[in-house]
């Protein structure tokens, strides 16, 4: 039976490649040596977000929480996106949001599609919203395995009534957790080899016809 279904956002849920990106665009800047400070392991998590909103502050030194809602707020949905959520609470699962973007971005996305849960990774702010320039790591980007176990465990679910949705390859850690994991527009070969489902369609609805391993609710 199927009690779960996790969802990337970046790429997955929201039509945009990454939500970090999407700020950097907005100041017509990028974050190239960081990424590759970070692939190479000489920086974690927590110094990754540093170096981006070092970045953004450069260009707005008094950048607030406030002025990223702005900056996201035209971020479309995949299209589909509400059709599958809507589909899977028809079938009686929760849902969640585990991504390494911006919860600014999920938080919205889960407010608009009914999303239960919505764990993204955050930006302190000072008290009158302004970003401190420190990160809130939730979501590691090469730890979404152990956040999704950490979820089942919080809402008592296994991985086999569990199913993941995502895109990339910091997204097979979560189809390892799942009975069904399903690659939605996979940016590569070695996402297809993990997944048990693939959807090449641009309509995250058609992720619900993969979703028929599972047996029906009781009653």
């Amino acid at each position: 039976m199927l009690r779960l279904v996790a969802l990337d956002m970046d790429g997955t849920l929201v039509d945009v490649s990454s939500s970090w990106h999407v700020v950097h665009q907005h100041f017509g800047d990028r974050n190239d040596e960081g990424l590759r400070r970070f692939l190479a392991n000489e920086i974690d998590d927590e110094e990754f977000i540093r170096s981006d909103v070092r970045i953004w502050k450069r260009h707005a030194p008094g950048l607030t929480v406030f002025d990223l809602e702005r900056i996201l707020a035209p971020v479309p949905l995949m299209p589909g996106a509400a059709e599958l959520i809507d589909g899977i609470h028809a079938l009686g699962a929760r849902t969640a949001i585990v991504s390494g973007g911006l919860d600014i971005l999920a938080r919205r996305i889960a407010r608009e599609l009914g999303i239960e849960v919505a764990l993204a990774n955050g930006l302190r702010v000072d008290a009158e919203g302004r970003l401190t320039g420190e990160g809130i790591v939730r979501v590691p980007i090469h730890g979404k395995e152990g956040v999704l176990a950490g979820l089942q465990d919080q809402l008592g679910v296994t991985p086999r009534e569990t199913a993941s949705v995502g895109n990339s390859e910091i997204d097979v850690g979560l189809f390892r957790r799942s009975h069904v994991g399903v690659a939605f527009l996979p940016e590569d070969e070695d996402v297809r080899g993990a997944a048990t489902a693939v959807v090449t369609e641009r309509n995250l609805a058609r992720v619900l016809d993969t979703l028929g391993e599972f047996g029906a609710p009781p009653g």
